[in-house]
């Protein structure tokens, strides 16, 4: 029955855009719409297999009530959706309809220290010791030499917070009513001894305490909330209109309803959850348009100068790879706070993103000029959810890259 559902709505937005294919053009600016030859012949190439795999993952067993893909080609945007937003109004994924955007945010930690970095408020080498002391609860001393650039990349070593009984046993206990930011760094301390799980620099391992101690590190060499800093150098910047950090679990509508598809019929999880449990490591709530705004201008280079955005780009070539989680398309490799995806079609850098009732892809050209959004409403990755539907997620992807850099310009 549900399959069946989903095949119904994803016909049903198709028919309600461009001829057949799920396919809006959104003129942005004094640009003019493409002529009826351009949008048809873009759609004979890599957007016609774009839809085909949107819809090919919808429809699917074990796929996801709906999908949305940005692309943006120069100032050319073009919206791509299939299946639904809300399981019960069958209304479609909008583009400027608020989602959780999961570990994406933590580009946005990135992004914000990143740009202090590139004004001297903050250095790459400035360690926990130096900058986290003064907590409450301060790290533990085997941590003090971790560096801001190694949290960035994830080759700290310090151990993933997700890991503690004590942190699950809070999370499952007060769903709605988070602990504080500094409390949730402070439940990394006790595993492993205290100690980094390795060599600060020495392998990848990707951790949300990682993206708590940059965040905090933040507020201690400003003296403002995360969120402040937010809204100052990434949110107003790049325009950010429907872009936020909540505390609690509500979304403001409209929103995209996420789903649990391990239940029958999937449980709307939308605002089972408070953001305050992951803050700066997952809690941001955004919208597709928003997403590929942000990551235009955070991969092009408007949120700090040329030597930082050089460092950003440094890869980590040591052990563990780098992928981001769950892995994005091609052959993953991790900068600051950033991936580089390398497909058949071209590299890009982003990031992804999972949490309940969320999945998200976002990735922009080295320059900033093409990117691109892809967004679902359940969880799916090698871990939760049907492996076939996430290798179909992995696929869409790619084809959006090949979307994005399709042609000249």
């Amino acid at each position: 029955m549900r399959r069946t559902v989903l095949l119904l709505a994803s016909v049903s937005v198709a028919v309600l855009s461009a001829g057949g294919a799920a396919l809006a053009v959104a003129p942005l600016g004094d640009t003019a719409e493409s002529t009826e030859a351009e949008t048809a012949a873009a759609a004979k190439g890599p957007d016609a297999a774009l839809d085909r795999a949107l819809r090919d993952l919808v429809a699917m067993e074990g796929g996801p009530p709906g999908v949305i893909a940005v692309v943006q080609r120069g100032e050319k945007r073009e919206v791509h959706t299939f299946g639904v937003a809300n399981l019960k109004s069958e209304w479609p994924m909008r583009i400027d309809d608020r989602m959780r955007i999961a570990s994406a945010a933590k580009a946005f930690s990135g992004a914000v220290a990143l740009s202090l970095v590139s004004e001297g408020e903050l250095s790459l080498d400035d360690t926990i010791g130096e900058r986290l002391s003064g907590l409450p609860e301060p790290p533990p001393d085997a941590w003090s030499d971790v560096t801001l650039g190694q949290l960035l990349n994830h080759t700290s070593g310090l151990p993933d917070l997700l890991e503690s009984e004590a942190f699950r046993d809070a999370l499952v206990g007060r769903l709605r009513h988070p602990d504080p930011p500094a409390k949730l760094l402070s439940y990394a301390y006790d595993l492993n001894g205290g100690e980094p799980l390795f060599e600060p620099d020495s392998e990848y391992r990707y951790s949300n305490t990682d993206n708590i101690a940059v965040a905090l590190m933040v507020e201690e060499a400003t003296g403002d909330a995360y969120e402040d800093q937010l809204r100052k150098r990434v949110y107003r910047p790049l325009g950010l209109k429907s872009t936020s950090l909540p505390v609690g679990p509500e979304l403001q509508k409209p929103y995209i309803h996420g789903y649990d598809l391990s239940e029958q019929p999937p449980e709307d999880v939308s605002e089972q959850i408070a953001a305050g449990w992951s803050w700066a490591s997952g809690g941001v709530v955004s919208t597709p348009a928003d997403l590929n705004a942000f990551i235009r201008g955070y991969v092009g280079g408007e949120l700090f100068d040329r030597e930082t955005r050089a460092e950003q780009r440094g890869v980590f070539e040591g052990e563990g790879g780098g992928s981001s989680e769950p892995p994005g398309p091609g052959k993953n490799s991790a900068g600051l706070a950033v991936f580089r995806y390398e497909t058949g079609c071209g590299t890009v850098w982003g990031h992804t993103g999972n949490t309940a009732g969320y999945t998200q892809f976002m990735a922009s050209s080295p320059n900033g000029r093409r990117s691109v959004v892809v967004s679902i409403n359940a969880q799916i990755t090698p871990a939760v959810g049907d492996p076939e539907a996430f290798a179909a997620l992995r696929r869409a992807e790619g084809r959006a890259v090949c979307a994005a850099l399709a042609g000249t310009g």
